[in-house]
């Protein structure tokens, strides 16, 4: 098995039309435990703050109006020029649950911790703030992945929501500080996944606290993942199930090991499934979908 580390599993949250987001029941994301230890190195707190200053270096026409995937191997441009594109075209906020969490900024992890995948991982800072799109499109402009992708799956995990929670558990030791068995209402059981694209705890703990309180912390950490799986770096998905080879460059195969913590599977499969039928639906366009 190979030395990467930045085998993360995400895990889904089921998005109720009206608005809300239901946890996901203890035990339907057990396949997404990778075959590797978790890192637990102790993260500095993050910083809020009402804005990032950041000077823009392109103008609004040269601003792209939309951000697409780039494929393995490319540059990847910086948090910052994201930030000045994203700013260029602004959006409008949806979700007022999560005004805090916008305005939070993150903090950088622990390179070590992801193996092979280091180099990516000192990417991730979650260095921005604004609406809750607009931190989305910041995300896939990041790590070179199509932003209406990123919009549905985001749709899928929490309904836009940074306060869901999922994954609850029985297991103490996978609680992240502040939320022990029973804190979160749900009798000796505490949730290992949070956030708008509910990263796991037990995978990922040094980018907690961040991941629970910065929307931009949340997202930039899982597109790092999905861009490490896309760049082909996780060879181990090759030594554990699977419904075909791994090999790098296939977006969807990355979005789908995302939930399932393995590559083709049919929980994966079926994941995947749900996301394409939101991306097709637009659904965060949507007038159900725009109650904060």
């Amino acid at each position: 098995m190979a030395a990467v580390v930045i085998v993360l599993s995400g895990c889904a949250t089921a998005a109720e039309p009206g608005g809300q987001a239901a946890a996901v029941p203890a035990g339907e994301n057990a396949s997404a435990v990778p075959p590797t230890g978790s890192p637990a190195t102790a993260a500095p707190t993050p910083t809020a703050a009402p804005s990032v200053s950041t000077k823009p270096s392109a103008s609004k026409a040269a601003a792209p109006s939309r951000f697409t995937t780039l494929k393995p191997g490319s540059k990847l441009p910086s948090g910052s020029q994201c930030a000045a594109w994203v700013r260029a075209r602004p959006k409008k906020e949806s979700k007022g649950v999560n005004r805090t969490a916008n305005r939070t900024t993150g903090h950088r992890v622990d390179p070590a911790a992801f193996g092979d995948g280091a180099a990516l991982a000192r990417r991730i800072d979650g260095q921005f703030t604004g609406t809750t799109e607009e931190i989305l499109r910041w995300a896939a402009c990041k790590w070179g992945v199509d932003e209406d992708i990123v919009k549905a799956q985001a749709a899928i995990e929490s309904w836009w929501r940074q306060p869901t929670l999922g994954d609850f558990d029985t297991d103490a030791a996978a609680c992240p500080p502040g939320h022990g068995l029973g804190v979160d209402g749900q009798a000796g059981k505490c949730p290992q996944s949070h956030g708008i694209l509910q990263n796991r705890y037990p995978y990922m703990k040094s980018a907690f606290p961040g991941a629970m309180r910065s929307t931009a912390m949340s997202a930039d950490l899982a597109y790092a993942v999905w861009r490490s799986c896309f760049e082909g770096r996780e060879t181990w998905l090759n030594t554990v199930e699977r419904g075909r080879q791994y090999a790098a460059g296939d977006a969807w195969g990355c979005v789908g090991r995302w939930f399932s913590g393995r590559w083709h599977t049919a929980p994966g499969e079926q994941y995947v499934g749900r996301v394409r039928d939101y991306l097709t639906k637009r659904i965060w366009e949507t007038r159900d979908f725009q109650q904060p």
